[in-house]
């Protein structure tokens, strides 16, 4: 039960921060704004890889929380900070302005979670039988 909660209370942590970078990439930088970002920063695919970041971090960091399709958004999630690490952070150390240190914690804490969500996770229920969005099934 510990261990249950423990889970919970990272999910929703580590949900919520995913969530508001997500939101803030649709809503404050706006997607044009947010891919001249990424396109500055030498991301391929500006546009797209835009999208496809403000989508996984706002809709990945929303069932983080909920504890729905953990496998799917963990892995999802992971790549997008191993995008981000490998395309913007890498080269700029791991501590200090523009370092790796968070997208590395992020992406792996989305992993971790993603198979080890713990018994209070919407999984648990809508999956019950299902062994890759369930890994607790029998």
């Amino acid at each position: 039960m510990v261990k249950d909660i423990a889970a919970l209370i990272g999910r929703i942590a580590v949900g919520i921060v995913f969530v508001a970078h997500g939101w803030q990439k649709f809503t404050e930088f706006g997607m044009a704004g947010t891919a001249g970002s990424f396109d500055k920063m030498g991301v391929p695919l500006p546009s797209l890889s835009a999208w496809f970041a403000a989508t996984v971090e706002l809709a990945g960091g929303l069932a983080l929380i909920a504890g729905v399709a953990l496998p799917v958004v963990g892995v999802l999630l992971a790549l997008d900070m191993l995008g981000a690490w490998l395309l913007v952070h890498l080269p700029n150390g791991l501590l200090g302005e523009g370092g790796a240190e968070l997208v590395i914690v992020l992406g792996a804490a989305a992993l971790a979670l993603g198979f080890n969500g713990g018994a209070y996770a919407l999984d648990r229920v809508l999956f019950k039988n299902n062994k890759v969005l369930n890994p607790a099934a029998v």
